[in-house]
């Protein structure tokens, strides 16, 4: 199965904004339900893209199974965000002001895509994600963040994302030249909390 591409738009119009917010539901979500967190976050001036995932799912089973097991919908949806990032791209807005904010499973295809695409963006944020895969494959992950801010929030123990793949992935953000920071909150639960939001405001959409 092969995502159709269906980019939901909001805020500022993307011929006049000179920012975009690329925001990735979750499992079971929307794009309109991620667009509606926009309220909350400092991006009033953004143009806002949300892609939809064809039935709801970005890929069927867990981000920690192996990867051809979520093949041909992982390919497909990294190749969405690809897609949504030139609409950005396409309208005159340049990398280093595309954002990206994505949660659960819109968390780990925002981060894959991220490390399998680095470069200077302005900034991405990804509530209880990591990459993806059942072992990590460094070889995918190229390229320079430049020290774009990537803010990570977590619960542990999570019943999808445990907090040793936050890390490790973490960590090749670093490695990669991001500028990272993480925030393990002790039996949050699987949602998005209000500090996760204010730090987001503050480190990412300042």
């Amino acid at each position: 199965m092969n995502h159709t591409l269906d980019i939901k738009k909001s805020g500022k119009p993307i011929n006049e904004a000179e920012k975009a917010l690329i925001m990735i539901h979750g499992r079971g979500g929307s794009a309109q339900d991620i667009l509606s967190l926009s309220q909350h976050l400092n991006v009033e001036d953004y143009a806002l893209l949300a892609p939809q995932a064809t039935n709801g799912t970005w890929y069927p089973f867990s981000f920690i199974a192996p990867v051809e097991q979520n093949e041909p919908w992982l390919s497909s949806a990294i190749e969405t965000i690809e897609k949504t990032v030139k609409t950005a791209l396409d309208a005159e807005i340049k990398a280093e002001n595309i954002y990206f904010f994505g949660f659960s499973q819109g968390a780990c295809l925002t981060l894959e895509f991220l490390a399998r695409n680095a470069q200077k963006f302005g900034g991405a944020v990804a509530i209880i994600g990591g990459v993806i895969g059942d072992k990590i494959n460094r070889e995918n992950y190229k390229g320079d963040f430049a020290q774009t801010p990537i803010f990570l929030g977590t619960s542990n123990p999570d019943f999808h994302v445990p907090v040793e793949r936050v890390y490790a992935t973490a960590n090749i953000l670093k490695e990669m030249n991001a500028d990272v920071t993480e925030k393990v909150y002790a039996n949050f639960g699987h949602s998005i909390n209000q500090e996760e939001i204010e730090l987001a405001n503050k480190l990412v959409f300042k």
